[in-house]
C-alpha cells in the first residue's frame, strides 16, 4: 500500500468516527455509555490505565509510559496513584495544578508530550470519546445544558454528577437559535488536537511587558462591536485563549514560575472553583488538567516569596528525578541514537553501558552504611545480585536520601559526547574507551561543573574504566574458552566425577594405572575459588550440583556444560586462568605466527558472530585486553 493509499484509508477511518446528533440523542448514548461524560482528569487516568499495568517487584509499571520513559517507575506510580487516580474520583487533588519538578533533561517535557499525544489518540477510541456542543469555541460539555435545579434528579437517573455552568455564548445560542429547547441543541464528537487547538493547549510566557492576558483567556473582537453593540455581548468576544481551547482536555503551562503574577491569578479560581474570568462576563466554567514543569532552583525561589502563598497551596508538586538504573539509562541512549542520523554507526557492545555507569555514579549519593560503596549501590539499584545484600537493603538505601537523583550528569550531555566521538573519529565504529575519553574531555568545557564536582566526576570515569576492564577481559575470556570448548567440557566432566566421589564418599579409578585414588581436592577448589566459594561453603555447593544432576536425570535430560550458570562461569574462569599466557602472547604479538593468527581469527569470528562486535571493534578489544594482561 502506497503512502497516498494509507492517507486515504486514514481519512476514511476519521470520517467513520464522526458523530452528530441532538442533545436528546446524546443523552441516550450517555445512558448506554456513561464513560463518555467523564471529567478531564478521569479521562487522563483511564487513558493510562487502559494501556495496561503490570507489577514488578512491588512497583507498578504503566505500559503507557514504557516506550519513552525509562527508570522512572517509582515517580510515575506516585504521579498516577497520588494525583491522577484521586483526581479521577473527583477528590480535592483535581483542584490543584500539577507541577512536575526535576533536573534538566530528566523526562518532564517528554512526560507532558506523551500525555498530550496520548489524549489525541485516546479521543479517537470508544473509551476516550469526547462530545461537545456543536459550534462552541470552547468545546463545552453538553451536560451543562441541564439546568442547575434539575441536576440532582439527573444524578439519580444517570449516576453522573454535573459540574460547571453554561458559557455566556451557549446561553445566548440556546435562547436565540433553539428557543430554549435544550433537547434540540446539536452535539458533535470532537477529537483532541494540539495543532488544531482542540482540547489541548500550551502556554509559554514571553516578555512580561508585551505578554497579553488575552493569550490565556481570549479577547474582545473590536471588529464586531459595531455589529453587536456591546463589549459584553458574547458574540463580540473571541474565546480563543489557551484556557478556552484546552477545555475538556489539558493545558501545558511552560515555565509557569517565570510568569508575571497577573497570569497566575487566573489559575487560582480555575483550580479551586473550575472557572475563570474573561471579559465582561460571569465566570466561565472550564474542565481541564493544568500541568506545569520547573527545576528545583526556580521552585525554591517561588515558594520563598510570600506573595505566592495562595498559588502554592493550589499546587501539587511531583518530583521527577533522574533515572538511577544503569540498564534503563542504556535504553535512553539507545532511543536517542535511534532517533538521530548516526544510527548506522557501529557502537561496540558495553559502550553505552559504561557511559551509563558513569552517568548513574554522578547521580548517586554516597551511602551512609559503611559496608556498601557506590559501585555496589549502583548494582543493587539496577536489580543485580550483590552477595550479602537483599531487596530490604535496597529499600533502606533508597530511604537514606529523599532528593537522590535530583542532580548529576544529564543524558543530553552524554549523547552530545557520544555524537562528538562519532564525528571526530570519522569511522563507522566506536567503543567504550572512545566515549570515556570524550566524557573526560567534555568536563573541561562544561560551564556549570564546579572544580569539586569535576574532581568527583573524573574519579567516576576511572571507576567506569575499571568496570570496563573487567567486562572486556570476560568478553575475550568467553571467546577464547569457546575456542577451547572441548577442553572446557573435559574439565567439567573431570570436576563432576570428583564431586560425585566426594559427596558419595567413594574413590575414583585412575584411568592409566587403574588404582583407586581419593577425589582431587586441589582441582575442585581451584575451580570453586574462581566464583568465590569459600572453604566452609564448598560442601553445600558440591551437594547442590549433585542434586541438580539427579533432577536432570529424573526428567530424562543430560546435565551438560550449560546446565548450571555458576559452574559454567567457574569452569570458564579456571580455563581462562590456565590460558592467560596463551591469550597474552596471542593478543599482544605484533607479528603472530600461523597458529597464533588462526587463534586470533577464531576469537574475532566468535566476537562478531555471538557477541555483537564488528571486525574493527573486535580487533580493538583484543589489542586492549592484551595490553591489560601484559601490565
Amino acid at each position: 500500500m502506497s503512502i497516498l493509499d494509507k492517507v486515504a484509508k486514514y481519512r476514511e477511518e476519521e470520517e467513520k468516527l464522526k458523530w452528530e446528533g441532538t442533545f436528546a440523542e446524546y443523552l441516550e448514548m450517555v445512558k448506554e455509555k456513561p464513560w463518555i461524560a467523564q471529567s478531564a482528569h478521569s479521562r487522563v487516568y483511564n487513558m493510562i490505565k487502559d494501556a495496561g499495568v503490570e507489577e514488578v517487584d512491588g512497583v507498578k509499571r504503566y505500559k503507557f509510559f514504557s516506550q519513552q520513559l525509562y527508570g522512572l517507575e517509582t515517580a510515575l506510580e506516585r504521579l498516577v496513584e497520588e494525583y491522577f487516580h484521586p483526581a479521577a474520583k473527583r477528590l480535592d487533588v483535581r483542584k490543584r495544578i500539577l507541577l512536575l519538578m526535576g533536573p534538566v533533561s530528566g523526562g518532564k517535557s517528554t512526560l507532558v508530550t506523551m500525555l498530550k499525544r496520548g489524549l489525541e489518540q485516546y479521543s479517537r477510541t470508544d473509551r476516550g470519546a469526547v462530545f461537545a456542543i456543536k459550534g462552541c469555541p470552547m468545546h463545552e460539555d453538553p451536560l451543562h445544558l441541564i439546568p442547575p435545579h434539575l441536576r440532582e434528579d439527573f444524578y439519580e437517573e444517570y449516576g453522573i454528577r454535573i459540574e460547571g455552568n453554561l458559557s455566556p455564548l451557549n446561553m445566548m445560542r440556546l435562547e436565540q437559535e433553539y428557543g430554549g429547547r435544550i433537547e434540540d441543541v446539536l452535539v458533535e464528537r470532537i477529537f483532541f488536537s494540539e495543532d488544531r487547538r482542540v482540547g489541548i493547549g500550551t502556554f509559554s510566557p514571553s516578555d512580561p511587558k508585551s505578554q497579553d492576558i488575552a493569550d490565556l483567556t481570549g479577547s474582545i473582537d473590536f471588529s464586531t462591536i459595531a455589529e453587536y453593540g456591546s463589549e459584553s455581548d458574547p458574540r463580540a468576544y473571541r474565546f480563543d485563549g489557551e484556557l478556552n481551547k484546552a477545555n475538556r482536555g489539558m493545558m501545558e503551562f511552560q515555565e509557569m514560575l517565570k510568569c508575571d503574577e497577573k497570569f497566575l491569578w487566573h489559575l487560582l479560581s480555575l483550580t479551586q472553583e473550575g472557572n475563570f474570568k474573561a471579559g465582561r462576563f460571569a465566570l466561565i466554567s472550564a474542565d481541564e488538567l493544568i500541568v506545569a514543569h520547573t527545576n528545583e532552583t526556580e521552585y525554591r525561589a517561588f515558594i520563598s516569596n510570600k506573595k505566592n502563598e495562595a498559588l502554592h497551596s493550589r499546587i501539587i508538586v511531583m518530583p521527577i528525578p533522574y533515572n538511577l538504573k544503569v540498564s534503563e539509562e542504556e535504553k535512553i541512549y539507545e532511543k536517542m541514537i535511534r532517533e538521530s542520523d548516526v544510527a548506522d554507526v557501529h557502537i561496540a557492545p558495553h559502550t553505552l553501558k559504561i557511559a551509563a555507569m558513569f552517568t548513574i555514579l554522578t547521580r548517586l549519593k554516597e551511602p551512609k552504611r559503611g559496608d556498601i560503596d557506590l559501585i555496589k549501590k549502583m548494582r543493587l539499584y539496577d536489580g543485580q545480585n550483590v552477595e550479602g545484600f537483599s531487596a530490604i537493603d535496597v529499600e533502606e538505601l533508597k530511604k537514606e536520601y529523599s532528593d537522590e537523583g535530583m542532580s548529576g550528569i544529564d543524558p543530553r550531555y552524554v549523547i552530545n559526547r557520544i555524537s562528538s566521538t562519532i564525528i571526530r573519529k570519522e569511522v563507522k565504529s566506536i567503543n567504550a574507551l572512545d566515549v570515556l575519553r570524550s566524557l573526560k574531555e567534555g568536563l573541561e568545557q562544561h560551564p556549570s561543573i564546579t572544580p569539586e564536582s569535576k574532581e568527583k566526576y573524573l574519579n567516576f570515569i576511572s571507576l567506569a574504566r575499571k568496570e570496563y576492564d573487567e567486562l572486556a577481559k570476560k568478553e575475550v575470556q568467553k571467546a577464547f574458552v569457546y575456542s577451547y570448548e572441548e577442553s572446557a567440557k573435559t574439565l567439567m566432566d573431570n570436576y563432576l566425577d570428583n564431586v560425585e566421589a566426594y559427596c558419595n564418599k567413594t574413590k575414583l579409578r585412575d584411568p592409566l594405572t587403574g588404582e583407586e585414588i581419593n577425589p582431587d581436592e586441589k582441582l575442585m577448589r581451584s575451580i570453586e575459588e574462581q566464583i568465590g566459594i569459600s572453604e566452609n561453603a564448598k560442601k553445600a555447593f558440591r551437594e547442590e550440583i549433585l542434586i541438580r544432576i539427579s533432577a536432570y536425570a529424573r526428567k530424562g535430560k543430560r546435565f551438560d556444560y550449560n546446565s548450571h550458570g555458576r559452574l559454567r562461569e567457574a569452569i570458564q574462569k579456571k580455563l581462562f586462568a590456565d590460558l592467560k599466557d596463551v591469550v597474552k602472547i596471542t593478543t599482544s604479538t605484533k607479528t603472530p605466527d600461523e597458529q597464533q593468527l588462526k587463534k586470533i581469527n577464531e576469537v574475532v569470528a566468535r566476537l562478531i558472530d555471538e557477541h555483537g562486535y564488528n571486525s574493527t571493534s573486535a580487533n580493538e578489544l583484543l589489542r586492549y585486553v592484551g595490553s591489560l594482561l601484559n601490565r
